[in-house]
């Protein structure tokens, strides 16, 4: 396999999660990978703005300590994610209540139907607690298989239809799918959901430390010096060469599109965009923490904009220079006016504070955020177009974190069946988390 300073055996197209995932894997085989990005550096969505010793992410993604991809790759494994307080914080006729907590952190949306009874407090009290708990429990050890032979519907369709507690469903489930998904609507596969939630209950919801950025620079430090060219932007592509702005014609004996969605049917007509939920991202600094602990907050009763918020000072104090919080609270959906105003109201009432001293550091809205996953949904999309030819990223997938890693390492596996080379590890595997 020859390669020259610019050409390789294949080129990817976009140094996001998704094809620094990919070549990672090629590389570890032996094969030579050109990755091609049009930004300043590595990550796409998952990238962090830096003002005055604040570290702010465009997107803010959550994640969670189940991602089976985040195991699977040795380099990832030196990430140093960074835990929120078990289970999540839940806002609710104006008081705050716990849930989700271990000991009960299983639940799809079946299993809690033992919850049926439970009519007291937000949660149904303590033993409405108790109930969730041991429903997400189960729901944890329930297999993929059992849970994607369901039947098919909508997220919200699967909240009516179930039978679960009308609290329940108030109370946590359609707050935790909203924040899981970036989806207000639920019109999300209930298959999709229940992953999700599968995921949520065997883990525990995390970041990374220092930035969202940290995962794709880990990665991106694993490559051979040069893989990664940024600042390259390319006009065409086919199987053997791709066009640049910056470096004119480069050859290539296979191509593997990891752009966004959008991005990629512009370099591969006829590919399908998805349609997707746009997400608004403010970030707040204070003087004093408003809440002090690593959680989660969610607004069950939907009183404004913000669908979830957080300290992240108190989850990863590298994000916020010493003697100031930063409180990163998510909008989904398309800005409207006065939306600013309306979240701090939001805020002031969530964290029980005043909120006037705090500092508006930045707003990243992203109209592309997450890729919409609607049933009928395909949790393996092709990545495999032709021989030579090849697409990832999390629109392939699941719209998270763990479906572009994991569709990045789909599509090396078919670059290294078609070249020849035997695959670590079977690509026709069920999902393992959402």
């Amino acid at each position: 396999m020859r390669s020259t300073a610019f050409h390789a055996d294949v080129v990817i197209v976009g140094a996001g999660i998704a094809g620094l995932s990919a070549a990672h894997r090629l590389t570890s085989a032996g094969v030579s990978v050109s990755v091609l990005e049009a930004a300043p550096g590595p990550g796409g969505r998952m990238s962090t703005e830096r003002i005055d010793g604040f570290r702010l992410d465009r997107v803010g993604r959550l994640l969670s300590t189940s991602y089976p991809e985040l195991l699977r790759a040795p380099c990832l494994g030196e990430v140093d994610l960074k835990l929120f307080s078990p289970g999540v914080l839940v806002h609710s006729d104006g008081r705050l209540h716990r849930a989700g907590e271990p000991g009960g952190t299983r639940g799809a949306l079946t299993a809690a139907r033992a919850l049926r009874s439970a009519q007291r407090a937000p949660m149904g009290g303590t033993l409405g607690q108790a109930r969730l708990g041991v429903a997400l429990t189960r729901q944890a050890a329930t297999p993929v298989e059992r849970l994607l032979a369901r039947p098919e519907q909508s997220a919200s369709a699967a909240l009516r239809n179930r039978g679960l507690p009308p609290r329940t469903v108030s109370g946590f489930l359609r707050p935790l799918l909203s924040a899981l998904l970036c989806d207000p609507g639920l019109t999300t596969s209930s298959r999709c959901a229940d992953l999700a939630l599968r995921a949520f209950a065997r883990g525990r919801l995390c970041v990374p430390a220092g930035g969202a950025d940290a995962l794709p620079e880990r990665l991106a430090a694993t490559l051979p010096p040069g893989t990664v060219r940024t600042g390259v932007r390319v006009t065409s592509a086919s199987i053997s060469s791709v066009t640049t702005e910056e470096l004119g014609r480069l050859g290539c004996r296979a191509l593997v599109v990891a752009t966004d969605a959008r991005s990629a049917a512009r370099l591969l007509p006829g590919l399908r965009v998805p349609d997707f939920h746009p997400v608004t991202v403010f970030h707040h600094t204070a003087p004093r923490s408003p809440l002090a602990e690593p959680a989660l907050l969610l607004d069950a009763d939907r009183s404004g904009p913000v669908s979830h918020t957080a300290v992240m000072s108190e989850v990863d104090p590298s994000r916020a220079p010493d003697g100031r919080a930063l409180i990163t609270s998510t909008v989904p959906g398309t800005p409207r006016p006065g939306l600013e105003h309306a979240v701090l109201g939001q805020l002031a009432a969530l964290y029980g504070t005043p909120t006037d001293d705090w500092e508006l550091l930045a707003v990243h809205h992203t109209p592309d955020a997450v890729p919409a996953m609607p049933p009928p949904h395909d949790l393996r999309r092709p990545v495999r177009l032709l021989a030579g030819l090849y697409v990832c990223g999390d629109h392939r997938d699941t719209s998270t974190v763990q479906g572009a890693l994991l569709s990045g390492r789909r599509a090396a596996q078919e670059v290294m069946r078609d070249f020849g080379i035997k695959p670590d590890i079977a690509t026709d595997e069920m999902p393992l988390a959402a």
